[in-house]
Formats: C-alpha cells, sequence, structure tokens
C-alpha cells in the first residue's frame, strides 16, 4: 500500500522534504458523522489510489515542484486537541513557504487547517469551498467541531466565506448566510446557469484556502461520501469554478475531505486522488 502521494510517480528530489511545495497531511478523522460513516479510511485510500495517477494535469506537472507526504495527524482525544495538532502541521507547513494538503477525515477538519495557515500568515483568508452542504449550523448536536457547523465556527472568527455547489440547507444556514456576508451560487443556479466560472467579490481576501467537500460533486460521479445529495457539480465544473475563484488571487492551502470508501470500488478512491492533484495543479 502507498504511504505517500504519487509514490512510485515521484523522483529522489521531487519527494524531497525540504524542497517540496506541497506537504501532504493525512487526517483521518471521523468523530461527528451524522450519516454515513468511513471518512476514517478515506486518507489511505486516496494515497493508495493516487499511485496511479499521471503526472500531467491540466497542462502542468505539479510533482515537478516536489510532494511531500507527512505521517497522520493522530485523531485520538478531544476535539480541540485533535484541532490543534492539525493546526500545527499547517503552521509550520505555511510558515516554510509550502502549500499544505490535508486529506480528510471528515470536514469538521478545516477549522484547524486554517487556523494554523492564519497564524503563519498572521492574517485571516478567504475558504472556497466545494459543498453540497453550506456547514453553517451553530454547534451541531451540541458539538462546535461537527462537520456541520465548521464554516459558522470559521465564519464567526473572521474568515471570509464563498461557497459554490450547495443543494441541502436549513433556514438557520440561509439566515447565517446573511449573518456572516457568505458569498455563494447554489447547485441549482450553477446547473441551470451552465456556470463554470466565478468572480469572488472586491473585497474577498487575497489569501484563498480552497476546501473541497467530494459531496459538492453529483453521486453519480462521487457516491463513495457519508452525505450524497443529487444535482451535484461535475469534476471540470468544480475544478473550474475554483480555477476561475483563484484568478489574481494566492492558494495557501486545501483539503479534499468526506471520502468514505466504497469496498472493491477503487474508481471513486481513484476520483478523489483526481480532485486532490487537480487542485494542486491550480497553485
Amino acid at each position: 500500500m502507498a504511504n505517500c502521494f504519487l509514490d512510485s510517480e515521484l523522483t529522489d528530489l521531487e519527494r524531497d522534504e525540504l524542497r517540496a511545495k506541497f506537504r501532504i497531511i493525512p487526517m483521518p478523522l471521523e468523530r461527528t458523522v451524522s450519516y454515513g460513516s468511513g471518512t476514517a479510511k478515506g486518507p489511505a485510500a486516496i494515497l493508495e489510489a493516487s499511485d496511479q495517477l499521471e503526472r500531467l494535469c491540466f497542462g502542468r506537472e505539479p510533482c515537478l515542484e516536489g510532494v511531500f507526504t507527512e505521517t497522520q495527524v493522530d485523531c485520538s482525544g478531544p476535539l480541540p486537541d485533535v484541532m490543534e495538532r492539525l493546526a500545527e502541521r499547517t503552521y509550520h507547513a505555511s510558515k516554510a513557504g509550502k502549500i499544505p494538503v490535508t486529506l480528510g477525515g471528515e470536514h469538521s477538519l478545516t477549522y484547524g487547517a486554517v487556523k494554523g495557515v492564519e497564524r503563519a500568515l498572521g492574517r485571516s483568508i478567504g475558504i472556497v469551498q466545494i459543498d453540497a452542504h453550506a456547514d453553517l449550523r451553530k454547534a451541531y448536536q451540541n458539538e462546535k467541531h461537527s462537520h456541520a457547523s465548521v464554516m459558522q465556527l470559521l465564519g464567526d472568527e473572521g474568515t471570509r466565506l464563498a461557497q459554490f455547489g450547495v443543494r441541502a440547507l436549513c433556514q438557520e444556514e440561509v439566515d447565517r448566510r446573511v449573518e456572516l456576508n457568505v458569498f455563494h451560487i447554489d447547485a441549482e443556479e450553477l446547473y441551470l446557469g451552465n456556470i463554470n466560472e466565478v468572480t469572488l467579490p472586491d473585497d474577498f481576501p487575497t489569501d484563498i484556502y480552497v476546501s473541497y467537500d467530494l459531496d459538492g460533486l453529483d453521486p453519480s460521479e462521487m457516491p463513495a461520501t457519508g452525505t450524497p445529495v443529487p444535482g451535484g457539480l461535475s469534476y471540470y465544473q468544480s475544478i473550474h469554478i475554483v480555477k476561475s475563484a483563484l484568478k489574481g488571487r494566492n492558494l495557501v492551502g486545501m483539503d479534499v475531505v468526506e471520502l468514505a470508501p466504497i469496498e472493491d470500488m477503487d474508481g471513486w478512491n481513484f476520483a478523489a486522488a483526481q480532485v486532490t492533484y487537480g487542485l494542486m495543479a491550480l497553485a
């Protein structure tokens, strides 16, 4: 089993820890899932599938700039402690001028990943979120670090949010979007308008963190997630939305979350690995 992203494709120079631009951080977190399970197996499945990727992606070879895979983050103990462990990882990656790429694991991990990047940069950043859900509930099921509360928690602490592909949300989240000034284009509008490019507001931060929940994709393309919702984005549409959102801005970190592998259906794991590498190609 591959323990490194793109393991067999990398030269010794490309996997060198000090040189590598991309720091892969496996985070097998599964604590607050509220429907299907299996996200703890997601990072290992992505690493294994990545061994079958081609080096060339969207006309680029991101691996030429180096890819180093760290050991997985310890997900035991209280969730605030778990988030701090991840924040330490992304802090050190960002402080060294690298791009942290966290592989989940449930979506709640984005809190720790983003806080580490913000500490390293010394300022708030903006999140571009691909997701079927807004994740703006307040302390869902009495857990503030819930996967359904992660964006609310970050928004309350000053991180700007831009959401694309949402198609399942409650009135509480609709109201909170207004309260937090969340920029959004939901899945139905993207589909009916055949929208593949977006423009962020002029006052949106220059430094962008991409949080890609795999349930943002339509279940026909990604059924291996705990909360599949019909009417989702296609692979190409999601990538081009992120690409256009990054225009004139800096990609400072990313995560790919909520893969729940299906036994003997490795194609979905490969799709998650392809999404990860596709986002790296946008850096």
